[in-house]
């Protein structure tokens, strides 16, 4: 029996031997960058093609002040707008500031939506803003955000 619990442990020392150096050229090698990896700053400034968005009232944005598990976090966007044909909110975009893909959801809507509102749940690596920015018909942008405390984070 001693015999068989050596060869077991052999077998595991070999695989940990062979795994060993390329785990830690795997730290050493630079995370590989994605089209999607932009800062909050230059996803935004993709969204809006440059323009400043402007903090405002109309938005209602709900998320958790503490949120238990960063995996799945509720979010919600509300924007008062009459929804008409000349004025009504084309697009609701959601942003995780501090993510490494710091773009969320895009959402498109037209005036057949009848309310410009959006629910959703995200992902936060850790303690970060959540913030939205809303595209209106008239191609202003506005936007709104709130800080979420994330105990358990959800992604890297």
């Amino acid at each position: 029996m001693q015999r068989r619990d050596f060869f077991k442990k052999l077998g595991t020392v070999a695989a940990v031997a062979a795994v060993a150096p390329t785990m830690s050229f795997a730290a050493d090698a630079k995370k590989p960058s994605g089209p999607n990896d932009l800062t909050f700053k230059a996803a935004v400034d993709a969204v809006t093609g440059g323009k400043t968005p402007v903090v405002s009232s109309k938005i209602k944005l709900k998320v958790p002040e503490i949120a238990e598990n960063g995996a799945v976090v509720p979010v919600t966007v509300e924007v008062e707008s009459p929804m008409t044909e000349a004025d009504y909110v084309k697009a609701i975009h959601i942003f995780a500031t501090k993510n490494a893909n710091t773009r969320c959801i895009d959402v498109h809507l037209t005036p057949a939506n009848g309310k410009a509102m959006f629910a959703t749940r995200i992902k936060l690596g850790g303690t970060q803003d959540v913030a939205t920015v809303v595209e209106l018909s008239d191609g202003s942008f506005i936007t709104a955000s709130q800080s979420v405390k994330v105990t358990i984070g959800g992604c890297g």
